[in-house]
């Protein structure tokens, strides 16, 4: 597996750098090819974890159905029914207008059937005015996060900047606070590299899109050269003003947009900035034919859904000619992956703040460290989804497993920041409990998931020979070892405090093989 770094203030090419630095007579254009030479920077490789923030006029009403997460229920039940059910409380301003839909339901019962979506601007235009922005930002950081990704702009048009790029369809729909920036502004006096994500594949008021089946979820993304400029101009702006770390686009971008030319602007301002990989341009052909071709098609599809084979009923985003790294959501990979990735999910099933979940819907503090050591183990980040209430504050259940993962990391932290995958990604120990490996500088780390129930244990698969040190990551004197023709024998100190992972540090690197 390669690794790459990125080299400071390095330009990805002259062709690239040419529409931002050359004279405007040049003819030079930014190319695919150009774009493609950017390296994955090392901070990204090495940051492990990020916090995606959802925030905006969905957080105000805060809910969704209580139901599984997503890809179950796409799975199980289809898009149709997922739309209408949807877990995401941010997709609150579309799934409120399904007919007979719980959140419908809800919106009619809490606010009055006839209360416009846009009647949460005022509210959530309040209610964070008094934000406590260096709290939210500092719950990062105790989390462990290297890195934050804030929601500029959901699907639903409302911005958290004050941008000089009006909607065309709505009077300042944007937040009256700079949210983006004092945030940016918080995140980074603590250490932490600030990212922006930007829908650009919708903006359901620019084209009344309501999405109510499989067909929507193409049609509804805003054609025509008037809404790429709209889009283009807004991330330009992003990132002239906050030069995000992570440029974190969504569902697509419009066809007619530029895109080569948009990350050479990108990384030409931001030298180690990244792109993930949420950026497909449709060559759909659109028009009354067209898209009623599509609709039938997809129509087809859901009616028989029960026989789509179960690997291709997944929420996925494939397609893009460029990016740094992959973004599987809800998603697991069974072994290591070559490319970089960046596993995203919320604590619970919904991304946005849902005032309807409880401590049952979360994940707890043992689920979220091991799921997030089997992601590292296999190239991967977790960006994992915690969404504000309107007045940017967390309920403290939902801080918890958060802080949970910090506390752990606290100890466990260098077999995770700055680590590669190891030979394989996994083992078990000799009586059966999990492993999951990383290597260091100069170490092995395996990661038991579970405390063994047996003291004494070996690693399966493992040849230890020349293995000069083992020991227990936080813990002075809590295990004895030996190596006899190779394989590793553990004991572990009876009366151990009780932890949701523990870590073995193997040294040096170089004596430890994996022979499987």
């Amino acid at each position: 597996m390669t690794q790459k770094s990125a080299q400071p203030n390095a330009p990805i090419d002259g062709r690239a750098v040419a529409t931002i630095l050359l004279e405007p007579t040049m003819s030079y254009e930014p190319t695919w090819e150009s774009v493609a030479t950017h390296p994955v920077p090392g901070w990204f490789e090495g940051a492990k974890l990020g916090v995606f923030l959802h925030w905006g006029l969905y957080s105000v009403p805060g809910w969704a159905p209580r139901v599984p997460d997503i890809q179950t229920i796409l799975r199980d039940h289809g898009p149709r029914w997922l739309l209408r059910n949807n877990p995401y409380a941010e997709w609150y301003a579309n799934t409120v207008q399904l007919e007979g839909s719980p959140t419908q339901r809800h919106h009619a019962e809490t606010y009055g059937c006839a209360t416009p979506y846009d009647a949460f601007v005022d509210p959530f235009d309040l209610a964070s005015s008094g934000a406590d922005l260096a709290s939210l930002a500092d719950l990062c950081r105790r989390a462990g996060a290297r890195y934050v990704v804030l929601t500029t702009k959901h699907h639903e048009g409302f911005c958290l900047w004050p941008t000089s790029i009006p909607h065309p369809l709505k009077d300042a729909y944007h937040a009256k606070r700079d949210l983006v920036g004092e945030l940016t502004e918080a995140v980074r006096s603590q250490g932490m590299r600030m990212g922006l994500y930007y829908s650009g594949g919708y903006d359901w008021p620019f084209n009344g899109a309501v999405l109510r089946g499989a067909a929507d979820a193409i049609l509804a993304a805003p054609g025509g050269r008037t809404y790429a400029r709209y889009a283009d101009a807004h991330v330009r702006e992003l990132i002239d003003r906050y030069h995000p770390s992570v440029l974190w686009n969504d569902i697509g971008w419009p066809a007619e947009g530029d895109l080569p030319g948009l990350f050479a602007f990108y990384y030409n301002a931001v030298a180690e900035g990244v792109v993930n990989d949420r950026w497909t341009q449709s060559t759909l052909p659109r028009g009354a034919l067209w898209d009623g071709l599509v609709g039938m098609a997809a129509g087809l599809i859901e009616r028989l859904w029960w026989l789509i084979p179960e690997r291709r009923k997944q929420l996925t985003f494939r397609g893009a000619r460029h990016s740094d790294f992959s973004t599987p959501e809800y998603e697991r990979y069974p072994s290591i992956v070559d490319r970089k990735w960046e596993s995203t999910r919320g604590l619970g099933h919904s991304f946005g703040a849902n005032r309807n979940e409880d401590p049952a819907d979360l994940l707890s503090t043992t689920e979220l460290v091991r799921s997030f050591v089997d992601i590292v183990s296999k190239n991967g980040n977790l960006l994992i989804g915690v969404g504000p209430t309107a007045n940017g504050s967390v309920p403290e259940w939902q801080q918890a497993p958060l802080l949970g993962l910090g506390r752990w990391l606290h100890v466990n932290g260098e077999a995770i920041f700055d680590s590669h995958p190891w030979e394989t990604s996994s083992t078990t120990t000799s009586e059966g409990t999990e492993v999951r490996f990383t290597m260091g500088r100069d170490a092995v780390y395996a990661v038991l998931l579970d405390t063994p129930s047996l003291a004494e244990f070996g690693l399966r698969g493992v040849d230890a020979s020349g293995v000069r040190d083992v020991r227990l990551l936080g813990i002075s004197g809590g295990v004895d070892w030996s190596v006899k023709s190779g394989a590793l024998t553990v004991t572990l100190a009876e009366r151990l405090p009780v932890d949701t992972a523990r870590t073995l540090r193997l040294f040096p690197s170089s004596a430890v093989r994996f022979f499987g």
